[in-house]
């Protein structure tokens, strides 16, 4: 059994549903994860944020225009008068809840909200299959998905619940569920963040043992560089989990970084593939080692970095500094992405600033603090291990002419990053894909 994901904009429209629904219900028999389709979570999202604020009529203006988005797409889906009422139903169960909302004090609802989405998503696929005579079990994934008390999801718990599930179903022709969404510690409706449906997938295949993991998006498959920035991108055949790891964190978005571990610790296969050019080979990433006769695989660029430059003339042949330096990001929960260290100073660069002020505060106790933000970090990936001679060198020629504000090299054997400023970021993807690539 596989586990195949289709992201926002592969069930974006009616026909985009048609065209999912006609892929799987040839696939046998699988397990199917769907995100909202695409528009929808921001949606949920302004009318949570209107909500909290108190401005009722923009968040039931709307919810309005949204409703009306998903009444075009249900008319345009259903020719069979009796699914498409089912359809409707459905879907005006999930208005309904949102709508409730909007009549009573928010409290804690906007969990609830966002999880609409990908209730409305898979309604509509399940009637559209089942109009179709397509034998497709809809599973709640608020029943099986759930995170422990540190937001982690239980593995366990999802195992123990979803086979008993399907076991319940030995006819079914597959399965539909939904990606994102969960349950928390304490029971209540929650989600595994932006890009959580990939995380969905990749839980679902380790608990069943899937033989792959697909994820099914709008491109075909992990590209060597960002496709909005450079041209003649190509699709990297095959990567393994360490390498797609790095790339997914550094600003793949085709990707999301959390979905590699489970399936890396279960050997479990994924595959990265275009539902618009659904026989394009796309991406396979897994645990085997592919040697690349250029070294470098793929570039990734992350955004909306800062970098802090901490230092301090008693950390010279001093221990506790750096301590001292790491404990106080801790403590205000805020994750470092890249280190350079000298004798006397540390430069960490983080992607959340929304402590940062409180950190700097607490940094200058005990040493000099500078911030740098609008800055990017440039991730080159492939074969980087130290006793591979000359790749490094390559990657610091392309980036001659780039004003360098840190590097960051020999933390793994796959990834070489470079932090710089957000004006150079466009510059810098095109330089190393020329001196790289071409």
């Amino acid at each position: 059994m596989n586990v195949l994901k289709f992201g926002g904009t592969s069930v974006g429209s009616a026909q985009r549903i048609k065209n999912v629904a006609d892929l799987i219900s040839k696939r046998g028999r699988n397990i199917v994860v769907l995100s909202a389709m695409a528009g929808t979570t921001n949606s949920l999202v302004e009318i949570s944020d209107y909500l909290r604020r108190g401005n009722i009529d923009g968040a039931k203006e709307t919810v309005n225009n949204l409703e009306k988005k998903y009444s075009r797409e249900l008319a345009e889906l259903f020719d069979d008068g009796k699914w498409l009422n089912e359809a409707q139903k459905a879907v005006n169960s999930s208005f309904s809840v949102i709508r409730s909302y909007t009549e009573t004090p928010f409290a804690t609802a906007e969990k609830t909200i966002l999880a609409q989405g990908e209730k409305m998503s898979t309604a509509m696929m399940f009637c559209y299959l089942r109009s179709k005579g397509v034998n497709v079990v809809l599973l709640d994934a608020l029943e099986f998905m759930r995170t422990d008390i540190n937001a982690e999801p239980e593995i366990t718990y999802t195992r123990n619940r979803l086979r008993p599930m399907l076991q319940r179903f030995p006819d079914a022709d597959l399965f539909l569920t939904q990606g994102y969404i969960c349950r928390n510690y304490n029971g209540g409706v929650d989600n595994l963040q932006r890009g959580g449906s990939d995380l969905t997938a990749s839980l679902i295949g380790a608990a069943i043992q899937a033989e792959v993991i697909e994820i099914w998006t709008d491109i075909d498959g992990m590209h060597n560089n960002d496709p909005r920035f450079v041209e003649n991108t190509r699709p990297v055949e095959h990567l393994h989990f360490e390498e797609a790891a790095e790339l997914a964190y550094f600003g793949a978005k085709i990707l999301h970084p959390a979905c590699v571990l489970p399936a890396k610790l279960n050997n479990i296969p994924v595959r990265l593939l275009n539902t618009m050019e659904p026989h394009a080979k796309g991406t396979t990433i897994d645990n085997n080692y592919v040697h690349n006769p250029r070294g470098i695989k793929a570039i990734a660029a992350k955004d909306n970095i800062t970098a802090v430059k901490i230092k301090s003339g008693r950390m010279l042949l001093a221990y506790g500094f750096l301590h001292k330096v790491f404990e106080t990001f801790e403590t205000y929960k805020t994750p470092i992405d890249m280190i350079a260290t000298s004798e006397v100073g540390v430069s960490v660069t983080v992607d959340n600033d929304r402590n940062l002020h409180t950190i700097v505060d607490e940094l200058k106790k005990f040493a000099t603090v500078t911030v740098d933000p609008d800055m990017v970090i440039i991730c080159v990936v492939g074969d980087l291990d130290w006793h591979n001679c000359g790749l490094e060198t390559k990657v610091m020629q392309a980036m001659s002419d780039i004003q360098v504000r840190m590097i960051s090299y020999g933390g793994s054997d796959y990834n070489i990053s470079f932090l710089i400023h957000k004006d150079d970021k466009i510059k810098a993807l095109n330089s190393l894909s020329k001196h790289l690539f071409s």
